[in-house]
């Protein structure tokens, strides 16, 4: 009972979320050790087990992120929306400027020795911009050009600095946007407005590109190649094997697995299939643990995570909270959905990694801060209702308006 007592003392908010994380962090460690060891072997002197233990360092540290973020109060995030935005849009430019290339792409900048991906951090904070906007300017939510300046224009300023370098990136990113926009209850006709102009901005862009390649962009090619072969399968049988070798070997590790899988360490598409231990993790796992211990477990996973979310949403009685919440929940529910339409070839390759499961160290501590995030709303809402004491922040955060409605 003191142990169990101690538990509940250091792990609050939603148990239902606790044991997802422990979950995912399962299935990372298994999957990324298996999926890294031929990897390794290469670029470790023969040390297999060099990408097991970098994750268990990692995963280490993003539950000691969870921990330490589910203690802070809700109205942090509200107070410093803005500024981790403009940290966020800063990082970025930096990134364009004189970020890092890797597998052709400039997507990481180095601090202290640290790689990063800003575009990572960029979509956390946008998130949490738009719920602090969405409960700031609820009375300005009818008008279209406060809507745009103050939802849209940071929106099209994060996306563009991304889309050079990680097109899949930005376009994910503005779709969250705008089904975070449609919930916060943004008129229709406005997001329908927003999708047009990017529809019509994206074919003038290609049109510029065709017409003066020389000023296209380093990605451009990949780009017009991932979408070409996609849409060309049923054209070309030999297509999937010519020009989307990606997908070819996801679909052989997805079909070799069946029901129940291979075991554990036992996949041989590991070796062959780029990408294996991130942005393709999940057709790994089928291949190892089948459809039955593999695919349908981690699916379930995130529709309990969405369903949990909601309920957490539905206990919310004020706006910012549950802004918060549901915006962090869809980013990482529709990033794990967009990745595993990959690995089974539903979707273009995208280049996303599977939420706290795909090898990646900021991916991982930015998904273990939203979710930590999340908690520290769950954690109060529990508290709230079992009448326990609160700091005076925490009581203003749920149980009282946080934003002053806009004059009109």
């Amino acid at each position: 009972m003191q142990q169990q007592g101690w538990f509940i003392k250091i792990f609050k908010g939603d148990r239902v979320i606790w044991g997802l994380v422990v979950i995912f962090m399962f299935y990372s460690l298994l999957a990324v050790y298996s999926a890294s060891s031929a990897l390794a072997t290469l670029k470790h002197d023969g040390n297999t087990t060099y990408f097991f233990w970098s994750q268990f360092m990692l995963l280490s540290i993003s539950m000691l992120v969870i921990v330490l973020i589910h203690y802070l109060p809700c109205r942090i995030y509200f107070s410093l929306a803005s500024l981790f935005l403009l940290i966020a849009l800063a990082l970025l430019v930096f990134t364009l400027f004189s970020g890092k290339q890797i597998n052709d792409a400039t997507r990481w900048i180095t601090i202290f020795g640290i790689s990063i991906q800003p575009s990572e951090i960029a979509k956390a904070a946008l998130v949490i911009y738009l719920a602090r906007s969405l409960a700031f300017y609820q009375d300005e939510k009818n008008n279209f050009m406060q809507v745009t300046k103050y939802f849209m224009i940071p929106v099209v300023l994060i996306c563009g600095l991304i889309m050079t370098e990680n097109l899949s990136t930005s376009i994910m990113i503005f779709g969250i946007s705008l089904i975070i926009m449609f919930i916060g209850r943004i008129p229709f006709r406005f997001l329908l407005t927003y999708i047009g102009i990017a529809l019509v901005a994206i074919l003038l862009m290609v049109a510029l590109f065709k017409a003066v390649p020389g000023i296209q962009p380093e990605r451009y090619v990949t780009w017009e190649k991932r979408i070409e072969t996609f849409f060309s399968k049923e054209k070309d049988a030999d297509a999937d094997i010519n020009a989307d070798y990606q997908i070819t070997q996801a679909k052989i590790a997805i079909s070799t697995g069946g029901l129940f899988g291979k075991g554990p360490g036992k996949s041989e598409q590991r070796n062959i299939l780029p990408q294996s231990n991130s942005d393709f993790i999940f057709a790994i796992i089928i291949e190892e643990y089948g459809l039955i211990f593999g695919a349908i477990p981690l699916i379930l996973a995130y529709m309990i995570l969405l369903f949990r979310g909601i309920t957490i949403v539905k206990k919310c009685e004020t706006a910012f909270p549950a802004y918060l919440v549901m915006g962090l929940i869809i980013m990482i529910v529709v990033q794990a959905t967009l990745n595993m339409l990959v690995a089974v070839g539903i979707f273009p390759v995208t280049g996303q990694t599977l939420p706290m499961v795909s090898w990646g160290r900021t991916s991982a501590l930015v998904m273990s801060f939203s979710i930590g995030a999340i908690l520290s709303v769950s954690r109060v809402i529990n508290a709230r209702a079992k009448k326990e004491e609160l700091q005076d922040e925490e009581k203003i955060d749920i149980g009282e308006k946080i934003y002053e409605p806009a004059k009109a």
